[in-house]
């Protein structure tokens, strides 16, 4: 019945899917401007050119031919940016390039004025290759009539470069990639535009794409009994970089059948000041992720969106409470209530140094943090016990963070040809600090810790990264709840063969536990686990896990969707408590393959279909699953700083790893 289900809702998906986004098979645009000596040749094939199109009305007739029609050569990303403005582009062919730092284009200018400041944004029908041409689909005025392009002053809010003053190579390179990063750009280029006229000076232009900014999520579908959960979103509201977002459930099994989502987000609200609020009555709860939680919270939070910005921090308010919506016994359901008061603010030490010598890349940033979780409902099943999930928390924490980090423009690495930036350098944070956690007894506490960082690229365009975390907590001269974390994370360099790109992804860690009192135990259902493994059942104090996988891009698109498949082989060791080394140790391992597919211009986040076998069953998880996710990320994000917080070896929440 299982399997019946699985394949039911997989088939609904994708015909769904073929069918609602059938309008984005991609035909080029015929009608674009043509230079006046090639008008008689124009008007000579014009004849030819209707007849071609009354043609090809016919064969759509043909649903064989239609399917062939729409798949079209992928032609990787658009590399090469024409002129937008009258005069010389120096250095549109260097920006564009890459696997290359994101400063070389900007430097043969370092130091020259910048005189004026051009926006120039492109909808998500226009290509970067050139911008008269544009990606003509069935439906696309349709589209155009649902989609605000972008507008010039949420671009140029997004700016801190200035017109008037000297061109400093690293703060254009660092803008771009800010705004590179805005989710619903697709990519952008800052060009530079030399004056013969006054060498002194340069304009700059920046050219942004849109993605198409209309999203949605189908999470879940079921049938018998029903389930439905999903979500749609637009991501551009009025082209002004606001996010409203509808999430809904409809199931048979819940009380009510129907609950939902509301969420509304402003980047760049008031000097790079990014805002978020929601209320939503189908959160996943803190037992077992099941979507019966009800909470609202406000967020307003300033990153550090260069190296040398003076200021970060945030502001995290709100109430979560779990209701038994789905009828569960009440020795299983956990039922709780707590508030959340989180708050941080740091500060960048010496930048004014970098902008007068940019030279001194290092940076050095000091930040505090206050934050408490309340309960005021505790699971009875919890009472009194240390849980980390459910134990009052309180702390007040400070970190120093030294960082050097630049960047290179790559692609194909979480996206399928779009631009994105990998850091090249380091990142260590060290936090201590008073931390209170409220179970058996109330346990006050000094904590310490360290989060190290080391990225490298390699000559031949690979990229690794290091990475090692260690905390604990200080009581009575004894340290408890003790932990490490090592690791590496290696891309390789992108294999090029005719019609395929292949990319070879491996990562490899340790974590290890001591003295454990009031943080939860190593589990395998994470990222330093095995992926996709379901259940927290299988403990333990010692996990070393090797994971691998190939991915292969093809150079071939189906309604305007690029695909990767991939094959994938995760192994992990996992040592019980309270056992020396590796003493009966358990080896679990997990093999599998699939497909992602994407579509470049589309805010909709990469489709991952994926079957996985785990040859060992648990009590938790299924030996073969097959998956549909909608949820994969298509760039690497990178942050510079993050809020003081204790070391966690079951998560990475904040995509510190590669």
């Amino acid at each position: 019945m299982l399997e019946k289900t699985i394949m039911i809702r997989f088939v609904a998906v994708l015909v769904s899917w073929l069918v609602c986004l059938s309008c984005f098979g991609q035909v080029t645009d015929t009608t674009q401007k043509v230079h006046p000596a090639a008008d008689s040749l124009r008007r000579g094939h014009r004849h030819a050119v209707d007849s071609v199109r009354k043609g090809n009305r016919l064969m759509n007739n043909n649903i064989f031919q239609f399917f062939r029609n729409a798949i079209s050569r992928g032609g990787g990303v658009d590399t090469n940016i024409k002129p937008i403005i009258a005069g010389q582009v120096d250095s549109s062919t260097l920006a564009s390039a890459l696997n290359t730092k994101s400063e070389s284009p900007f430097m043969p200018y370092e130091g020259k004025i910048i005189r004026h400041i051009f926006i120039r944004t492109y909808g998500f029908e226009q290509t970067f290759t050139d911008t008269s041409k544009r990606l003509q689909y069935f439906g696309t005025k349709v589209l155009n009539q649902a989609h605000r392009k972008t507008r010039d002053w949420v671009v140029r809010n997004s700016l801190f470069i200035k017109e008037r003053t000297p061109l400093n190579a690293f703060k254009v390179a660092d803008n771009e990639r800010l705004i590179r990063s805005l989710n619903f750009i697709q990519d952008a280029r800052i060009l530079v535009n030399y004056l013969p006229d006054d060498q002194d000076s340069v304009d700059l232009v920046v050219v942004v794409k849109d993605l198409f900014s209309i999203g949605g999520e189908l999470s879940s579908l079921g049938i018998g009994p029903t389930s439905i959960r999903g979500n749609i979103s637009e991501s551009n509201f009025l082209g002004m970089g606001q996010k409203i977002q509808g999430g809904v459930i409809v199931e048979q099994t819940r009380h009510p059948s129907f609950g939902y989502q509301l969420l509304y987000s402003k980047i760049n609200m008031y000097r790079f000041v990014n805002v978020s609020a929601s209320y939503t009555q189908i959160n996943s709860n803190l037992k077992s992720g099941t979507p019966d939680e009800e909470a609202w919270f406000l967020r307003l939070e300033r990153p550090l969106y260069a190296p040398y910005a003076h200021l970060a921090g945030g502001i995290n308010l709100g109430t979560f409470e779990s209701i038994n919506r789905y009828q569960q016994p009440d020795s299983l359901f956990f039922k709780y209530r707590y508030w959340t008061h989180d708050i941080w603010l740091g500060w960048n030490l010496g930048n004014n140094r970098f902008l007068s010598n940019t030279s001194v890349r290092d940076r050095k940033f000091v930040s505090l943090r206050y934050f408490k979780n309340h309960f005021t409902d505790v699971p009875y099943q919890v009472a009194d016990q240390f849980n980390f999930r459910f134990n009052d928390r309180e702390a007040v924490l400070s970190q120093f963070t030294f960082f050097r980090q630049d960047f290179y423009k790559t692609n194909y690495i979480y996206g399928f040809g779009t631009t994105e930036d990998v850091p090249a350098g380091y990142n260590v944070a060290l936090t201590t600090g008073y931390y209170r956690q409220t179970g058996q007894t109330d346990l006050r506490r000094f904590y310490s810790g360290v989060d190290a960082n080391s990225y490298v690229v390699t000559k031949r365009g690979g990229f690794i990264q290091y990475f090692f975390r260690s905390g604990g907590f200080m009581r009575h001269g004894r340290l408890e709840d003790a932990s490490g974390l090592i690791g590496a994370s290696y891309y390789s360099p992108l294999f090029l063969f005719r019609r395929l790109k292949v990319r070879q992804y491996i990562n490899f860690s340790y974590t290890r536990q001591f003295n454990r009192i009031g943080i939860d135990a190593l589990t395998l259902n994470n990222p330093f686990g095995l992926r996709y493994f379901s259940g927290d059942s299988v403990i333990g104090s010692q996990r070393v896990t090797l994971h691998s996988e190939t991915s292969f891009f093809i150079n071939y698109k189906l309604f305007g969707f690029k695909f990767a498949p991939f094959a994938f082989g995760d192994v992990s060791l996992l040592t019980p408590e309270h056992r020396t080394f590796f003493d009966r140790s358990s080896l679990y391992h997990g093999l599998g393959a699939g497909v992602r597919a994407r579509n470049e211009n589309l805010v909709f986040n990469t489709i991952e279909f994926r079957m996985a076998w785990f040859p060992r069953k648990t009590e938790q998880n299924q030996s073969f699953k097959i998956f549909l996710d909608t949820g994969i990320q298509f760039r690497y994000r990178s942050v510079y700083v993050k809020a003081p917080d204790v070391i966690f070896l079951n998560t990475d929440g904040l995509n510190s790893i590669y």
